[in-house]
């Protein structure tokens, strides 16, 4: 019984597979242990035939659960040696790579990379060099040699202005507290800013000062160690006498107003603040009293500039006014002249003034009418026919009504007409009268509002004035503070190793394609 239970587990190879070992064990030892509880737990049973068979049925069951559990723990070792080698495999694949190329490695199989050969000085190192002592070392110590020993001083004039506007409000703006007193305009601002750099200004203080002597003091002859060929004024360029003809040919002239200008605008820094409308000046040049005077003069002529605009606004804001009121002046003159010649035409210097004499007369007359009339009606009642009184009244009364019809057609108020060659009745000498007078009134009203347009616009252009106004005048300076030699030595090194550093960049990268 013993020797044929556990054959059939110990054919179980150690190689199988996991789960094969597994089940197999799981099944043994679940079929043995209910056989061997079924046989000693049921009380009452019948012992066993004999007791050497028993204990020979245990041992055998302890060593099939023994030798299950050497099985799964070797299943166990055998997947972790798998595991292992694996491991070990995939380490030595770039352990034998290294070792192939000839590099040495640890016992553990990590390369050891090589020494590192000794730096040697080559030939690129030394043109780099060379290079750096001739693009940047050169020119600084060139620079250095002309700051120190030709450069001329040069002393700098300081002057501040702004454009100020005055708006002096007139008698009622003041007591009702709308008067704007002053302010600056930005515009002119940038107008003065645009015109101290102009042309039209250099040639101005060039006709006066001589520009071209005072800012060519130094010389510019390179051939003289005396003078300073690059800072001077040069129409012709600072390189034109140290290299001949390869920049120009040295005319020895005065130069044009551009190369002037040109030269203008390294003299004369202007600075403005649009924001305050604040002007700072500066002039450079090679004697203080020179420098002095060029920015007096630069204020001059901006003084003048300013003015110039003034005067310009002013014409502009009167110059409807004016021209209304010249219309005004023209109409009122042909008005005058029109009633003028009316008077001497008709000898009547006021018709309403005559025909109220006029009219006196011809009331005197009709009341001598009515007294010579009652006179005759009286003779007529009294007398009897053929008096001799009675003919000179009635001659009397005839001679006033004649009048009083002369006098009436005068006035035109008589019956037909005036004979040809008569003079105009009076109604119609007044009805001309009338309309001259009109026109003359007409015209004298419509002088009157245009000299008080013209008036009002001339005030209102006095109010709204600009000027000049010098916060800081032009100063004498004492000592020289151009050239700031440090600077300009800072900035020939910087942009000299910038250019040496950019050039070797450069040639490496090419070197590097190749």
């Amino acid at each position: 019984m013993s020797a044929k239970t556990p054959s059939p587990r110990a054919a179980l190879s150690p190689v199988d597979t996991e789960d094969s070992r597994t089940g197999s064990g799981d099944a043994a030892a679940s079929d043995t242990a209910p056989q061997a509880a079924t046989s000693t737990d049921k009380p009452g049973a019948a012992p066993p035939q004999g007791g050497a068979r028993n204990n020979e049925t245990a041992k055998a069951l302890a060593i099939e659960r023994r030798q299950i559990a050497e099985r799964m723990e070797a299943i166990k070792n055998e997947k972790l040696r798998r595991q292992l080698e694996q491991m070990e495999a995939e380490i030595a694949e770039p352990k034998q790579a290294a070792g192939e190329d000839g590099a040495a490695t640890t016992e553990d199989g990590m390369r050891i990379p090589e020494a590192v050969p000794p730096a040697r000085t080559r030939a690129r190192h030394w043109l780099a060099l060379a290079s750096l002592l001739v693009m940047v070392l050169g020119p600084i110590l060139v620079s250095a040699w002309y700051l120190w020993s030709r450069a001329h001083d040069r002393y700098v004039s300081y002057a501040g202005f702004s454009v100020r506007t005055e708006e002096i409000g007139s008698a009622f703006e003041l007591l009702g507290g709308v008067a704007e007193l002053s302010g600056s305009s930005s515009s002119d601002t940038d107008i003065l800013y645009k015109f101290i750099q102009s042309p039209d200004l250099v040639a101005r203080i060039d006709a006066d000062l001589d520009l071209r002597a005072l800012w060519s003091k130094p010389g510019r002859d390179w051939s003289n160690p005396e003078h300073d060929p690059i800072f001077a004024y040069k129409p012709d360029g600072a390189l034109t006498g140290l290299f001949g003809g390869l920049f120009g040919r040295d005319t020895g002239g005065p130069g044009a107003i551009e190369d002037l200008t040109t030269y203008w605008s390294r003299m004369v820094k202007v600075y403005s603040d649009s924001g305050t409308g604040l002007i700072d000046l500066e002039v450079q040049a090679f004697a203080p009293e020179d420098a002095q005077l060029i920015a007096q003069r630069i204020y001059d002529e901006s003084t003048a500039m300013i003015n110039r605009l003034s005067a310009i606004a002013r014409n502009d804001t009167t110059r409807y006014a004016r021209e209304e009121l010249d219309q005004a002046v023209e109409r009122l003159k042909t008005a005058r002249e029109a009633l003028t010649r009316f008077r001497n035409e008709t000898q009547i210097v006021d018709p309403s003034a005559s025909i109220s004499g006029q009219m006196g007369i011809l009331t005197s007359l009709q009341s001598q009418l009515a007294a010579a009339l009652i006179e005759l009606d009286i003779q007529r009642q009294t007398a009897t026919d053929g008096d001799p009184r009675i003919a000179p009244l009635e001659r009397r009364v005839e001679v006033i009504e004649e009048r009083i019809e002369a006098e009436r057609q005068k006035l035109g108020l008589g019956e037909g007409s005036a004979p040809t060659g008569e003079r105009r009745a009076f109604a119609d000498l007044v009805g001309e009268y009338e309309r001259l007078a009109v026109d003359q009134e007409f015209a004298q009203q419509s002088y009157t509002s245009a000299l008080a347009n013209y008036d009002s616009a001339l005030a209102e252009a006095q109010r709204q004035s600009r000027y000049l106004a010098a916060h800081v005048s032009p100063t004498l300076p004492e000592s020289p503070t151009r050239p700031d030699r440090m600077q300009v030595l800072g900035l020939v090194g910087l942009f000299a190793f910038l250019i040496w550093a950019t050039t070797i960049l450069a040639v490496y990268a090419l070197r590097d394609r190749r």
